[in-house]
């Protein structure tokens, strides 16, 4: 079975947010292993230098590291990356898989998006569009989109 790991810098505390993520998670329990990771933000300051937006974030990037399975196929989230669609997406995953990969980490940043050294290090860096969502709402974007692409892969009904 495909072992899928978010890996996400800060703590969900919406309620409605994570009731829509339990429930996705639910959902994809038969097709893969998820595991949802949360590493500690950094805290920031309305004005920051660059040095200090770079500290931060090469301290986010280090908890992040921590969690990664070195095995593991990477997928940043980052808002330069490439626009892919829920079909895209799903040939991504079925690839990775297809071709033995039984791991795939997706990685979301903190507030200040992500260092640079794990983007250079990721197999790929997608964008679901060129706007800013809260951190919390795109997890729950991305475990429907993850959700999605099974469905997508194993030929099911799914609304589009």
């Amino acid at each position: 079975m495909l072992h899928i790991d978010l890996i996400c810098v800060g703590k969900v505390k919406e309620k409605y947010i994570k009731a829509g993520m339990a429930e996705y998670l639910k959902r994809l329990s038969s097709y893969a292993k998820i595991s949802v990771h949360e590493v500690s933000d950094e805290a920031t300051k309305e004005e920051m230098t660059d040095l200090e937006v770079e500290q931060v974030l090469n301290l986010e990037a280090d908890r992040i590291e921590k969690k990664l399975n070195k095995q593991s196929k990477v997928i940043v989230l980052a808002i330069e990356g490439e626009l892919t669609s829920s079909e895209e997406l799903a040939e991504s995953i079925n690839q990775f898989a297809t071709y033995g990969h039984s791991h795939i980490s997706f990685i979301i940043g903190g507030s200040l998006g992500l260092a640079e050294r794990l983007k250079k290090v990721s197999d790929r860096s997608i964008s679901f569009g060129r706007i800013t969502l809260p951190h919390q709402l795109m997890r729950l974007v991305l475990i429907e989109q993850i959700y999605r692409s099974f469905r997508i892969i194993n030929g099911h009904a799914y609304h589009k």
